[in-house]
């Protein structure tokens, strides 16, 4: 194989306006680690190694495939300035703390949602191999309500567009978190077995249990793989490996989705494994040597020098590149004191997973994947047609585009939906109040710079932002949506009959007001919902560190 063709198999989707969407001030979740990783990857000289995309924008009627109308509907029309107005809806969908409203929310998801859905396209069409979208991997989101700093989930659109072409789908997801709403969205079919490597406890979303095996037609179909604090590469590879190698051989996917959420590094602000980002990396390469068509994207990850770091690493591995350990010259180099190195050290940490209790959890995992039925053919029927057509999926070098939100704000003009646009003072202000969360002897000052490093980011230049430039929405845009109490949200079925949005005894409607009681089930048919721990909202991890619980 030639070079040429190595490079012609990634594509690598990002827009440069990613990263200046804002959750707010102290909110972890910061997209700007998206533009920190695109710069690492430009400085080290990967991007001219892959075929890079610009997402084209996921419409309306593309994240109703699986998000109710009214859910959608709400997201694209409430902007800070009007969300006053909207209580019980903010209420009924979940979004809040958390999962805040900011300016741009809704452009947000349509950015990270169309690059996880045109890399998708792209697999289905046999042009890549892999595709590669880092803003992606929002795993919490539900059908109707936003969860855990995600609102729509483009992992089950990127799913369901596989499902176009693809039997069978593995999902893959080692973000400390659990992958709750991927899990629940495909809990009762046997098209997409998902498997989640993830913290259990006392910790968000309190799902996972290894109890929680699938259902109906879906049984067996779903491993969850729990695990205590201080989880290192040693003991995280060998489950990793030892359970993916068995997926692979009894489920045989044909495509393969891989969630690969950094908050599983050593010292990420709301996690406590303690991986480096080769033992991280090392599940990656691992599940690439299957040659299996795949889509890699993001997920959590809350110290955004990690994130950064880990991300332009897996993207050198996915181009068989091994990246110099000294860090180059980027515009954030600030960020990455007091060593100014791709890798990180694991801390000294307890790993509390014995291996007593890794091979019990590896064995009953085992004894669940030994169920699965042999992989027969599936009739797939008239197909659907592309989400996106090849032709929409723009390819050019997002560091060379001159025409910035232009094309957001034509989009806006056309369908009526709230335009915004950061200044170059906001972004300024924000870049600083990023810079400055860090800890104190985690910034490089002036002192300890070499002559030939990029000058930090100097507060006095940054002018206040001006609350003028973002023009409020008139309130009566916005349609109201009945109450809960009234108007049920009416189910929705998804346009793969096979993939489920909702588990079997859930209401559609998601609001947290009442909670049903949940017959037991029989022995081995555990639902998510019935062993679920008490939540635990993210933002709480900050100032709460859990004791170990017993994941068996």
């Amino acid at each position: 194989m030639d070079e040429s063709t190595a490079h012609r198999k990634v594509a690598y989707f990002y827009d440069p306006e990613i990263g200046n969407f804002y959750y707010g001030q102290g909110h972890p979740m910061k997209p700007h680690r998206m533009r920190m990783a695109h710069d690492l990857l430009h400085s080290y000289g990967m991007l001219e190694k892959m075929e890079v995309y610009r997402p084209e924008m996921a419409t309306e009627e593309d994240m109703t495939k699986f998000h109710t109308d009214d859910y959608v509907e709400f997201l694209r029309l409430v902007t800070p300035d009007n969300q006053h107005e909207h209580l019980r809806q903010l209420k009924r969908f979940n979004v809040g703390e958390d999962c805040p409203v900011f300016d741009g929310l809704y452009q947000f998801c349509q950015l990270y949602t169309g690059g996880s859905i045109g890399g998708a396209v792209r697999l289905n069409a046999g042009l890549n191999d892999v595709a590669v979208n880092w803003s992606g991997g929002l795993h919490h989101g539900k059908k109707c309500e936003a969860s855990g700093f995600c609102y729509i989930n483009d992992i089950v659109l990127a799913i369901l567009e596989l499902l176009k072409y693809h039997q069978r789908v593995l999902y893959i997801d080692i973000d400390i978190h659990h992958g709750d709403g991927v899990e629940e969205a495909f809990y009762t079919t046997d098209r997409v077995m998902t498997c989640s490597f993830h913290k259990f406890g006392d910790y968000f979303p309190g799902t996972g249990s290894i109890q929680d095996i699938g259902h109906e037609q879906g049984k067996y179909y779903s491993l969850n793989v729990p695990l205590r604090d201080g989880v290192d590469d040693e003991s995280f590879e060998h489950i990793f490996k030892t359970i993916i190698a068995k997926v692979m051989e009894m489920y045989q996917p044909e495509a393969i989705v891989f969630q690969g959420g950094a908050d599983s590094l050593s010292g990420d602000r709301l996690g406590c494994f303690n991986l480096s980002i080769k033992g991280h990396a090392e599940c990656l390469k691992f599940v690439k040597k299957f040659g299996v068509p795949l889509l890699v994207l993001g997920g959590g990850g809350y110290t955004i020098r990690n994130v950064a770091r880990c991300w332009a690493y897996e993207t050198g591995c996915l181009l068989d590149e091994e990246l110099e350990n000294n860090l180059p010259d980027t515009k954030y180099y600030e960020y990455y004191g007091p060593t100014y190195q791709l890798q990180i050290t694991p801390s000294n940490m307890e790993n509390q997973n014995s291996m007593d209790m890794v091979e019990k959890i590896i064995a009953k995992t085992l004894e669940n994947l030994s169920l699965l039925k042999p992989p027969s053919g599936i009739a797939m029927g008239n197909r659907p047609p592309d989400t996106m057509e090849i032709d929409q999926i723009v390819k050019e070098d997002p560091d060379k585009s001159s025409d910035g939100m232009k094309r957001e704000e034509q989009k806006g003009i056309a369908t009526g939906d709230p335009v915004w646009t950061e200044s170059k003072a906001q972004e300024n202000v924000r870049i600083q109040q990023d810079f400055n969360e860090l800890p104190v002897d985690e910034k490089k000052t002036e002192e300890t710079r070499e002559p030939q490093d990029t000058a930090p980011i100097a507060p006095q230049e940054t002018a206040p932002i001006a609350p003028q430039e973002t023009a409020p929405v008139a309130p009566q845009e916005m349609a109201p949506v009945a109450p809960q109490e009234t108007a049920p949200v009416a189910p929705q079925p998804l346009s793969i009959d096979a993939a489920q949005a909702a588990r079997p005894g859930e209401a559609n409607d998601q609001s947290k007001a009442v909670e049903p009681e949940v017959p037991a089930p029989e022995q081995g048919t555990t639902l998510p919902s019935e062993t679920k721990q008490p939540a635990v909202s993210f933002l709480e991890i900050l100032s709460k560190r859990p004791g170990p619980q017993n994941p068996l």
